[in-house]
Order: structure tokens, then C-alpha cells, then sequence
């Protein structure tokens, strides 16, 4: 097995690179919540009652290492619950940590920046959304992410629900845009991901995931995540406004509360984002925030 290398600090490039993805997390983070927040003011009272939601700005700083970041919290009348936080690091993998990341063998230390959100909306119309960027190096960098929608009721989860057809569309677009290669790559690697072994079944209808992207060119690598970024702010508020002045019956909101205990069977059984978060010193408040308020099993 490889020795773990010495304490060598990562080079002036690896850090200005790092800090160029957390100035564009840092930017979509703020346009992100401030399309939650024009939704939340659109909502029809009479469904959503009580004053429109803002976000909560909790900053935080890391326990081991340096950095931290920012967790955006909403509890709102559309949004039952939502998260969009940024984070940025330096720090030292732990030997066994090190040993599973690219170039953590030759390099512990690392950097790091990040995009991560989830909503929960409260209607079962409008479905939950996931989505996730970062930028992480060691001796070598690379990028991950993606971004899936779960719908919560059974109507909605077929691949071609129109949701399902406008939500793939718009990740679609994002990747052919770089290679064709990708979205069919993506899509299988976020099907595969994002299942629930134990229940044989999806946690929702997908999107797409990738993680370790490396092709050797930082500047369209960092492009392509940016794109996944913005299809991701196109698409989700168009899905939320074809659903939100939709009534919804008890048996709705029944459905969707089992259909969210799937969501927390899969964050804290299989999640690695959860896991990486944990065991690197992050935010205990922001990793555990894609937790739904409330939730039901049968």
C-alpha cells in the first residue's frame, strides 16, 4: 500500500481554482434562494396561508481544518422546508479517507467548495428536489454533483410524466452542450445512485449524477458544472408554478409523508455527500437538513 505523503500544502493553483468554484456556488446559491423566495410570494393564500417565507442565514466555521460556510434555512408557507448551503474547506483526510480519494494517497490534504439544497415543498403536487455541485482536490481535482427530482405521488413518478419529460429535458440540455456522451452516462450512474436496495425501487424519477470529473481540462469541467447549475435554476421554479395552484386531498398529503420517509431511508443509509459531511467536520445542521419536516411510515 502507498504511504500517506507528508503535510505538503496543495499549490497556489489548486486554491485559486477552488476559490473561483466557490465564488460561482456563492452566486447561484443567492439566485436560488431568491427564486424560492418570489415563489413563496406568489403563492395563493388561500392554499398557503401565513406570510411568504425568507431564508434564515446561519454562517458556521468548521471544527478541524479551516473554513466553513453558510446554511440557507426556509420554513415557508409553499416551502415547508428548505436548504441551500455553501461550504469551503481545508483539511486533511484521515488515512482511511485518504486512501479512497483520487490522490489522497500522495496528498492528504485537500480543498473544497460546494453548492448543496433540497425542498420540500408543501404541497404533494409539487415534487421534492435534490441537487448538489462541489469542487474537491487533493494531488488531483475534479468536480461532482448532479441534480434528481422525487415526486411523491404515484401519478407522477413515470418516466413520461410531464415533470419527469421537463426535468430530464433541462439536464439533457446542460450536458449535450459538452459532450453527448454525458446525459446517458449520468442518467444510468444517477439511476444507480440514487435506489433504495432494501425497498428494490428509485428513490425518485432521476436526473443526472456524476462525481470524480476530471478531463483534464479544469476550465470546461468547470463549465459544464456551472450549466448544471443554471439548468437546474431554469427548470425547477417552471415545475413548481405548473403545481402550486393545484388543490390537493388528504390522501395527497398522506401519500406524500410515506413517500418522504423513502427520502430519509436513503440519506442516512446510502447517502455519501451525508457521509463525506460527517466524517470531514461539516455543519451538523446543514447535513442533516434534508431531513423533511415531517414524515410517516406506514
Amino acid at each position: 500500500m502507498t504511504a500517506i505523503a507528508s503535510n505538503t500544502p496543495l499549490s497556489p493553483e489548486v486554491h485559486e481554482r477552488r476559490d473561483r468554484a466557490r465564488i460561482w456556488f456563492e452566486s447561484l446559491r443567492d439566485r436560488i434562494c431568491a427564486a424560492l423566495e418570489t415563489l413563496e410570494d406568489e403563492a395563493d393564500p388561500a392554499l398557503y396561508p401565513g406570510a411568504p417565507g425568507r431564508f434564515d442565514y446561519r454562517p458556521w466555521s468548521r471544527d478541524s481544518g479551516t473554513g466553513g460556510g453558510l446554511g440557507g434555512h426556509l420554513h415557508g408557507r409553499l416551502f415547508e422546508k428548505g436548504g441551500v448551503h455553501t461550504s469551503s474547506a481545508d483539511g486533511r483526510f484521515t488515512p482511511e479517507m485518504a486512501a479512497a480519494m483520487p490522490g489522497g494517497e500522495r496528498n492528504p490534504n485537500y480543498v473544497s467548495s460546494s453548492i448543496s439544497l433540497i425542498i420540500h415543498p408543501r404541497s404533494p403536487r409539487v415534487p421534492t428536489v435534490h441537487m448538489n455541485t462541489r469542487f474537491l482536490s487533493t494531488a488531483e481535482s475534479w468536480f461532482g454533483g448532479g441534480a434528481d427530482l422525487t415526486p411523491v405521488l404515484d401519478v407522477q413518478r413515470k418516466d413520461d410524466a410531464p415533470d419527469a419529460v421537463a426535468f430530464h429535458a433541462a439536464m439533457r440540455r446542460a450536458c449535450d452542450a459538452h459532450d453527448p456522451t454525458f446525459y446517458p452516462r449520468f442518467k444510468a450512474w444517477c439511476d444507480e445512485y440514487f435506489f433504495l436496495p432494501h425497498r428494490n425501487e428509485p428513490r425518485g424519477i432521476g436526473g443526472i449524477f456524476y462525481d470524480r470529473h476530471n478531463t483534464g481540462d479544469f476550465e470546461a469541467d468547470f463549465a459544464f458544472t456551472r450549466d448544471v447549475g443554471e439548468a437546474f435554476l431554469d427548470i425547477y421554479p417552471k415545475i413548481v408554478r405548473a403545481h402550486m395552484h393545484e388543490p390537493w386531498t388528504e390522501a395527497e398529503r398522506d401519500e406524500q409523508l410515506v413517500r418522504r420517509g423513502r427520502y430519509v431511508e436513503f440519506n442516512l443509509l446510502y447517502d455519501r455527500g451525508t457521509m463525506f459531511g460527517l466524517k470531514t467536520g461539516g455543519n451538523i445542521e446543514t447535513i442533516l437538513s434534508s431531513m423533511p419536516p415531517l414524515v410517516r411510515w406506514p
